[in-house]
């Protein structure tokens, strides 16, 4: 995998050099750079309001002592989305679009989030096996069968009921 990417990143520059060569050849040269320019200040406008609302929002979670709102995915996506609008290029400018557009975020996110934790998980369970297989022991975690509670006993689920 980490291989193909670098292929692919090794073959973004040309595909971007023909597309720009296609569109140019289409609306125009001066039509294709005006709109190269375009996506760059776009670019340049992402990035300062995601920057801009970083720092209100930690402004205001410092002076009340509480954490931001706002989510750090949505603030590192509006970033990067910045950055890629401002790399010259019609294929980085819609993947930077796709990242910046507050109505696609949220599948991004949902996919992103999907994605973590299914890599945590398979981190997790190779850091157990290679526990195990040193001779480690891992206890059993809650709701699993043959739970054990802080003094060795079986935990009982239950309810409290008081009486009046």
């Amino acid at each position: 995998m980490p291989l193909l990417i670098v292929i692919a990143l090794m073959a973004l520059p040309f595909l971007e050099i023909w597309l720009m060569i296609l569109v140019g050849q289409q609306i125009g040269v001066a039509w294709t750079i005006a709109l190269l320019f375009a996506l760059s200040a776009a670019g340049v406008l992402v990035l300062r309001s995601a920057g801009t609302k970083t720092f209100r929002e930690a402004d205001q979670a410092m002076r009340t002592g509480k954490r931001p709102e706002g989510g750090l995915l949505d603030t590192l996506m509006l970033m990067v989305g910045g950055i890629l609008l401002l790399t010259p290029g019609f294929v980085t400018a819609a993947l930077g679009a796709v990242m910046a557009l507050p109505f696609t975020r949220p599948a991004l996110r949902w996919a992103f989030t999907g994605w973590a934790e299914r890599r945590i998980k398979r981190m997790r369970d190779a850091a157990e096996a290679e526990f195990v297989a040193q001779g480690g022991r891992i206890p059993p975690q809650p709701g699993q069968p043959g739970e054990r509670g802080p003094g060795g006993g079986r935990i009982v689920q239950g309810r409290i009921v008081e009486d009046e």
